[in-house]
Formats: structure tokens, C-alpha cells, sequence
């Protein structure tokens, strides 16, 4: 019922920036609470970024005060600026949507239902 298509991931220098793109399709795009995750080779899938459709945001540790979520829901878009990029985030970025109400664990993979395939961000050093 809704799809989720990434995109803007690359291949950048550690310092470097980026910004990925998370286009919704079908549904309510505005009632959604829209998440980041990321996993890298031979590890579990993890919790980047989180937005309520109130807007509020959370983060992992590991990017607080590095990365920004947003989005426009007349694009029925989620953003996911990543500056100042390590070599340790290095991973395959999900996108997810969570229909669900509150209370919702932002932080937590089965708190989702939609899920895009994934784009490939890899920072060297």
C-alpha cells in the first residue's frame, strides 16, 4: 500500500556531506511517523533517525548534533542530511514509515510496516 523509494546515497570523503531522499507513495503521508536506518555488512539493522508527524525528532548517539531529519509533506518526503560523515557510518540507509500511533518506539525496527529497499552510502577515509 505505500512505497518508499531512497535515494542520494554515494560514495563521499570522511568530512564530506550528503543528503538522502525518501519519496512516499499511496497512503497519508502527513500522519506518518518516518524513520532512518542504516546497516552496514554483517551487522544489524540499525535506528539513525526518527520524525513524528508533529515533527518532532530523535537521534541515535551516534549522529546527534551530525545529521538532520526532515520533511515535506507536500512532497510526501523525508530528508536525512548527513554532515560531517565517518568512515564508521558507512551502511545501507532505509527509509521506513510506521503507521501506528503514539505510544511509537521511533528507535525500534518493529515499530515500522513500509520499508524501501535501501541506498548505499560508503565514506572513505
Amino acid at each position: 500500500q505505500v512505497q518508499l523509494a531512497e535515494s542520494g546515497g554515494g560514495l563521499v570523503q570522511a568530512g564530506g556531506s550528503l543528503r538522502l531522499s525518501c519519496a512516499a507513495s499511496g497512503g497519508t503521508f502527513s500522519t506518518y511517523t518516518m524513520g532512518w536506518f542504516r546497516q552496514a555488512p554483517g551487522k544489524e539493522r540499525d535506528f539513525v533517525a526518527g520524525i513524528r508527524s508533529s515533527g518532532f525528532t530523535y537521534y541515535a548517539d551516534s549522529v546527534k548534533g551530525r545529521f538532520t531529519i526532515s520533511r515535506d509533506n507536500a512532497k510526501s518526503t523525508v530528508y536525512l542530511q548527513m554532515n560531517s560523515l565517518k568512515p564508521d557510518d558507512t551502511a545501507v540507509y532505509y527509509c521506513a514509515a510506521s503507521t501506528r500511533g503514539w505510544p511509537l518506539l521511533l528507535n525500534r525496527l518493529n515499530q515500522y510496516d513500509y520499508w524501501g529497499q535501501g541506498t548505499q552510502v560508503t565514506v572513505s577515509s
